[in-house]
């Protein structure tokens, strides 16, 4: 089954991650690694209501860090826990964040 991620930043940002090859990343530390990156980030709800969606956690720590995190070599191994906990919790061959528009498709 195809399994990608696309983090999208505006024109020219687009960010693809092909997890088909890639071991699949356990539920639970999915989450765990969630939202431990949204506590650290100093990431804040993006409902009114305060409920923080799988979703919204996604777009808040793509918010946080910006397009670098995505892009830059360093960095590489931290996008691909993204890429990785983002495919496990949404559970969808393909997924994409769009951090402008703030939504997440599948």
């Amino acid at each position: 089954m195809r399994s990608q991620v696309i983090v999208h930043f505006g024109p020219d940002r687009e960010y693809r991650f092909d997890l088909d090859e890639v071991q699949p990343m356990p539920h639970d530390l999915a989450r765990q690694w969630l939202d431990q990156q949204f506590t650290e980030l100093g990431c804040e709800p993006l409902r009114l209501s305060g409920k923080v969606l799988t979703a919204d956690k996604l777009l808040a720590i793509a918010l946080a860090v910006g397009d670098e995190r995505f892009t830059a070599p360093a960095h590489r191994p931290w996008a691909m826990v993204y890429a990785r906990a983002a495919a496990s919790l949404l559970a969808k061959p393909v997924i994409r964040v769009d951090v402008p528009a703030l939504t997440v498709g599948y």
